[in-house]
């Protein structure tokens, strides 16, 4: 039997969706003109005013958010609330270096919180389930939604955060913890070091996860299910957004449901910005309709994917995304970490390498690898082993402190890089995803 933490919204008729999202956008939209100078000077350029926008068929007519203005108005130039009325921030990593800061009301966390309750109860979560969260805590936002999700459902919680691998196992086995939340890349992991303890998928007492925060395939979503004994759900979600929760997976696991209340999803063409018809293949865009702190309007996430009003045999009217196929920009996602080449590019420049380099990501035993190769100039070129292992050390703790993730560096003989004649090749990606 299919459970709902909201049954009257996560099923309630197109019509009265559309209504809340006209009524909340237009609400929105006076938020912001009134509160974020930077959003109503893009506002002005482009002519509109709040006077405009009456109700979601309006939308279009607003201009887009991306990265870049994030990283323009950093740290609050898109505060839409007195710093004093915020509760918390979480962040996420930028292009440069410079992070993006997203800011919340108590109000906007509640709010989210609600969202991954949603998420929970779609996988079949109860008051009665034990919910192992094992997702990073601290600005991470993975870690903290899913553990307010699970106090609103009112599931034991368990705050694992990330790694620890036996610890992990151990609090699984002896509390019986029934719902795990993690990456995907840390499930599988989870579930070969359980066999190699010796366990088989009925010895262990989970039964469902929540998974997001990278890219995984269906083939890995059967490991993880049959390793762990469990289903394996979907979570979709961004900082800019508020976290984990923005869509989830229900029992069909054929597409993720927006929660539509909370935000409108649009499809463009990433090259002319025009909003495409349902069903088209194209970047997801996504406006937050009440969150008051950092209120995202038209904000364009990168992700490639289609949306489906298709009927659900769950209940839930919410339209679907499609598992994101892709990006429209450059950025990698590694162990739940969003990484830019550019970064990459940075570290090596303020060391005195030039830009010749190759990211080589991978997924040894589920976990993702970044290794980074990178070419000596002649003037600094050495052959002395001690040296070079001192300038990759070197290197590797400043790529970890702009990434937040390690990174096995290699430096290698100068132009030992094959060079192309077209758009150089500096990211290989290895991982079957």
């Amino acid at each position: 039997m299919e459970r709902y933490y909201q049954e009257e919204i996560e099923c309630a008729p197109l019509e009265k969706i559309r209504e809340i999202q006209s009524k909340k956008l237009v609400e929105q939209v006076k938020h912001v003109w009134d509160n974020v100078p930077y959003y109503r000077k893009k506002m002005e350029e482009k002519g509109v005013t709040p006077d405009d926008i009456k109700s979601v068929d309006d939308l279009h007519k607003l201009p887009f958010l991306s990265k870049q203005d994030l990283r323009d108005s950093y740290p609050t130039g898109l505060l839409g609330v007195p710093m004093k009325d915020c509760v918390r921030i979480h962040s996420t990593s930028g292009t440069t270096g410079k992070r993006v800061v997203a800011f919340y009301t108590q109000e906007d966390v509640d709010l989210w919180e609600d969202c991954c309750a949603r998420a929970i109860m779609a996988a079949g979560g109860t008051s009665d389930d034990i919910l192992q969260v094992a997702y990073g805590y601290g600005l991470f936002t993975g870690g903290a939604g899913l553990h307010g999700g699970s106090h609103k459902v009112g599931c034991l919680t368990i705050p694992a955060s990330s790694g620890n691998t036996d610890r992990q196992i151990m609090f699984i086995n002896d509390l019986k913890a029934t719902f795990l939340c993690c990456t995907p890349s840390y499930a599988a992991y989870l579930g070969e070091r359980f066999k190699e303890l010796g366990y088989k998928p009925e010895d262990i007492t989970l039964k469902a996860g929540i998974f997001g925060a990278e890219a995984w395939s269906e083939e890995m979503r059967r490991d993880i299910q049959n390793t762990l004994g469990i289903k394996a759900y979907d979570i979709y979600g961004l900082t800019e957004l508020s976290g984990p929760g923005v869509a989830f997976e229900c029992s069909e696991q054929k597409g993720m449901h927006i929660n539509e209340d909370h935000f409108i999803a649009e499809i463009i063409d990433p090259d002319t910005e025009e909003v495409l018809p349902l069903g088209s293949e194209g970047e997801l865009v996504f406006t937050a309709i009440d969150k008051k702190a950092f209120p995202m309007i038209r904000y364009r996430t990168k992700d490639i994917c289609k949306l489906s009003r298709e009927k659900c045999s769950c209940g839930r009217t919410h339209i679907r995304m499609a598992k994101p196929m892709g990006r429209s920009d450059d950025m990698l996602i590694i162990r739940g970490v969003n990484v830019f080449p550019s970064q990459i590019e940075t570290v090596l420049l303020n060391n005195g390498y030039a830009a010749n380099y190759q990211i080589v990501v991978d997924r040894v035993n589920n976990t993702d690898t970044l290794d980074v190769q990178v070419e000596m100039t002649p003037e600094i070129f050495t052959d002395n082993i001690g040296e070079v292992e001192e300038r990759q050390k070197k290197l590797s703790d400043d790529l970890k402190s702009m990434l937040g993730i390690k990174a096995k560096v290699s430096l290698l003989a100068p132009k030992s890089i094959a060079r192309s004649e077209g758009k150089a090749v500096r990211v290989i990606d290895k991982r079957k995803i």
